[in-house]
């Protein structure tokens, strides 16, 4: 892997692992609706000079702008609303790993709607990655618990699963950063919904808050998911996801520095079960697509 992709993924995991705990910052001081809308509306800002700085468009093709609403709305609005809602009771570093098994689902919809090959490893890895969310789900509730706002968290992994199963096909008209560009203006669209209030509540908020909403719009948003796309560029898709593993570490760390939160054991050996499921699908599917290249060759 090049110096200049792994610098870009550290940096990557870095700032996606710091959002969860930022979220519980965020929401100290914010509502779930004018976190999001901060959040959005700093991002959207801070992809147009980061759009010119890679020579890249202003504006998709007329005809993909229903699609671009569409994946803002799944990939962007429901997946954040969804997670900032869960955050309310949920540990940050519970929510990382509900969310760190989005591969595994993604596989299954991929394999349902997409007819990609899912072999019995990849449905075991799959089976793995649904226990150890379960186990993270009820270790992270009080006592031995289910707390009904992991709903939510796990809304946000169905809805970030199904957004990169829609988002197929984009990249091959469009630049990395230009879609995730495009898809975070289409998913601010709903957003004016939320409008109402946020001057006052920004105004009548703590610093904390809204710096965090600030930080969680300009880095994990606009320039994590810029330097995921010059990592993807740079390096094979398979170093790519195997550092994504290190996110919910980040996350954990994050979590315990900075808000206190120690995660039950039940919860960490889910999010190992998780990792471990992760990692039998993706390999998994990358058997499966060898063989078949063999097998068309």
């Amino acid at each position: 892997m090049p110096a200049s992709a792994f610098v870009a993924l550290l940096g990557v995991a870095l700032l996606w692992g710091s959002a969860f705990p930022m979220i519980k910052i965020g929401l100290e001081g914010l509502s779930v609706p004018h976190l999001t809308v901060v959040r959005h509306l700093v991002a959207s800002l801070a992809f147009v000079p980061l759009l010119l700085a890679f020579r890249a468009r202003l504006r998709p093709e007329p005809g993909d702008v229903p699609r671009f609403l569409l994946l803002g709305f799944v990939g962007m609005f429901v997946y954040h609303t969804a997670l900032n809602a869960g955050e309310l009771r949920v540990s940050a570093g519970a929510t990382s790993l509900i969310i760190a098994a989005a591969p595994v689902i993604t596989a299954v919809l991929a394999h349902r709607f997409l007819n990609d090959r899912l072999t019995a490893v990849g449905w075991a890895g799959s089976l793995l990655g649904f226990g150890g969310v379960a186990l993270i789900v009820v270790g992270d509730g009080a006592g031995l618990g289910i707390d009904p706002y992991a709903g939510f968290v796990l809304l946000a992994a169905v809805a970030t699963s199904v957004y990169f199963v829609l988002q197929q096909g984009m990249f091959a008209r469009y630049a990395a950063v230009e879609v995730v560009a495009f898809v975070t203006w289409g998913g601010t669209v709903p957003m004016v919904a939320f409008l109402p209030g946020l001057p006052a509540a920004v105004a009548e908020a703590p610093f904390a808050p809204v710096a965090a909403a600030a930080y969680i719009g300009l880095f994990p948003s606009a320039v994590a998911y810029t330097l995921f796309a010059v990592a993807q560029a740079r390096a094979p898709v398979t170093q790519v996801t195997t550092m994504l593993y290190a996110i919910p570490l980040v996350s954990l760390a994050l979590s315990w520095w900075w808000l206190g939160e120690v995660p039950s054991l039940l919860t960490l050996v889910g999010g190992a079960i998780v990792i471990v499921g992760i990692a039998v699908v993706r390999r998994s599917r990358r058997i499966a697509r060898e063989q078949g290249a063999v097998a068309a060759g």
